[in-house]
Order: structure tokens, then C-alpha cells, then sequence
């Protein structure tokens, strides 16, 4: 166990500056003040980061750092840390390392032993649930799924019993063929989609996982709150083993089954295998039981049977 006090310490440090989503005066005061103090930026994009540092009238040294180059970038961030410099690290907008680059880095800078400071600001999933309508507590943020609806809707199927809310981010290309998805793989649910969050455009679309065919042609960034799995969705009258015995029917293997089966019922997984486990050795101890009688018949008919011929 190790234990850092970022601010009583005298290690060089990483900043992780959250920087606004579409409204400039989103930006923080502490966060202003730390971009005019670091030595260096590394930013996302440095053409969308030098507009903001434009309008703020700040001037430093900028730095490319996206999953591209991250390798060998991450490299020089540890040389200026070890040279006695402070850095910041900004994405296009919002917050570091949430659906954008930049875990490497702070998993190498933290291996380092140098500080990491992550400054609360701007994001787009808080303001998105705040404001859905959707139960707020508890909620997982997935990010994005995957591009290609082939390996999406395994992912879905893997959330399809999560009782909390779902958050999402989302192309505006692909966002109709997502909702069709989550239709199919989820069943049908309420959804609230976030468009342009804080811009004065910003637009709040509410309906139900079926209507998504209605959706209109959308343009900016999309943040999508699902509503998680409500017991009365799908109620269930049959036995944890036959529950297992249904999904491997459907071709699943028996520890993905078990796995479906534990996602919902939120049973343990280890009491589901014991109790398919303990039925299974009694189903075949029952089996051999039976066996045993039908030989034991069988043996019985077949030596009467030929003792009748034998005395005819």
C-alpha cells in the first residue's frame, strides 16, 4: 500500500484539466489558473486546444497527445516530470481519459512516482442524467460501444440485466442502427438522448427503445441514458437448472448460461453452478438408478423367458 499527498508533496505533476463541452464560461476558475501555471500542454487536438487557450489569452508550450502517437509521447511527459516541469493533459473537451486517450499515462507517470492532479470541471454524462428524467442513483457510464453491430450486441447482451441506468456516447452516424440494437438485444425501455449539451442548441429527446425508426436525423454530440432492467420486464417461472438448461439449448456454453442466469436473478454465480451441479449428479443418479431397474428387469424377463421355452 502506498499512500501520496498530492499537495504536501514536492513531485512534479500531471494535471488532468477538464476543459468545456461547448460553452467557454464552463471553464473553471481553478482550471484557468493551472493552464497558465504548468510548463507544458499536451492536448487531444492542439488545433481545438489553441482556440480555448486564444480566448483566455494564455501562451504555452503545446503538445500533440492522442492514441496515435500516446506511445512515444508518454515517454516525453516523463522526461519533462523528470526535468523538474509541470504538465497539463486536456482532451478536445471535457474531461481526461473518460472515452479519450490518456491511461497510459497516468498509470506510467503514477508507476513514476510523480503526482497526478485530475481537476473537477466540464463532462457531458452528469449533466446528461441530471436532467433525463431517468433514475439517477446508481448508474454505470459505458462510453461507446463497439462501432460494428455484430460485436455490439454481445455487448449489450452483457449489460441486458443491469438494474441501474446505462449511459452511453454516440455517433451521430450510427446512433438509429444503436437504438435498433438495444430494441432488439434490451427489449423495449425508455431513453433519453442529450444533443450539444450546454450549446444554444442543445436539444433533449425522450421516447421508448421501439420508437427509434422515428428518430430524426441528428447533428453534434450524443450522450444516450438508457433505463436499466426492471424485474417485471422478464419474469421467470421456471427453476435456476432450467433456466441454464434453456440458454444452453439456445447454444450458449454452460458457464456463459450460468452467467446469463446469475445476470438475472443477481444470484451469486458460484450458488448457481452448485445448485446446477448438485441437480445434474442427482439427474444422473437418478438415471443410473433407473438403468439399474430396467437392466435388472430386462435380465429378469430374459432368464423367464427362456426358462418357458426350455420347458415347452
Amino acid at each position: 500500500m502506498k499512500r501520496n499527498k498530492n499537495y504536501q508533496s514536492n513531485k512534479n505533476t500531471l494535471y488532468l484539466i477538464a476543459t468545456p463541452i461547448g460553452n467557454l464560461e464552463d471553464i473553471t476558475i481553478r482550471g484557468l489558473n493551472t493552464l497558465k501555471a504548468v510548463d507544458k500542454i499536451y492536448a487531444e487536438d492542439t488545433r481545438v486546444t489553441i482556440k480555448l487557450l486564444s480566448h483566455f489569452d494564455i501562451r504555452k508550450p503545446l503538445i500533440s497527445f492522442h492514441e496515435h502517437n500516446q506511445a512515444g509521447k508518454i515517454k516525453d511527459v516523463l522526461k519533462d516530470l523528470e526535468q523538474g516541469l509541470n504538465v497539463g493533459l486536456v482532451s478536445d473537451a471535457g474531461m481526461p481519459l473518460v472515452s479519450d486517450p490518456g491511461y497510459g499515462l497516468v498509470k506510467a507517470v503514477l508507476d513514476n512516482e510523480y503526482n497526478v492532479v485530475s481537476l473537477p470541471g466540464a463532462n457531458a454524462l452528469l449533466p446528461a442524467l441530471t436532467m433525463s428524467g431517468i433514475k439517477t442513483h446508481p448508474f454505470t457510464f459505458y462510453g461507446f460501444l463497439d462501432s460494428k453491430s455484430s460485436k455490439r450486441k454481445p455487448e449489450l447482451e452483457n449489460l441486458k440485466y443491469r438494474t441501474e441506468t446505462l449511459i452511453f456516447y454516440e455517433a451521430i452516424h450510427r446512433i438509429k442502427q444503436t437504438l435498433e440494437d438495444m430494441y432488439q438485444v434490451l427489449g423495449n425501455r425508455n431513453f433519453v438522448i442529450c444533443r450539444e449539451i450546454t450549446k444554444s442548441y442543445e436539444e433533449i429527446i425522450r421516447g421508448t427503445l421501439d420508437e427509434y425508426n422515428d428518430l430524426p436525423d441528428l447533428k453534434g454530440e450524443l450522450v444516450v441514458i438508457l433505463e436499466g432492467y426492471l424485474e417485471e420486464m422478464e419474469k421467470s417461472e421456471l427453476s435456476i437448472v432450467e433456466q441454464v438448461d434453456y440458454f444452453v439449448s439456445t447454444g450458449l456454453k454452460k458457464t456463459e448460461a450460468m452467467k446469463r442466469v446469475s445476470q438475472m436473478t443477481g444470484l451469486p454465480k458460484n450458488q448457481i453452478y452448485n445448485e446446477y451441479l448438485n441437480n445434474k449428479v442427482e439427474r444422473e443418479w437418478h438415471y443410473e438408478i433407473r438403468m439399474f431397474i430396467i437392466r435388472r428387469i430386462w435380465r429378469c424377463w430374459s432368464i423367464s423367458h427362456s426358462w418357458l421355452i426350455e420347458t415347452s
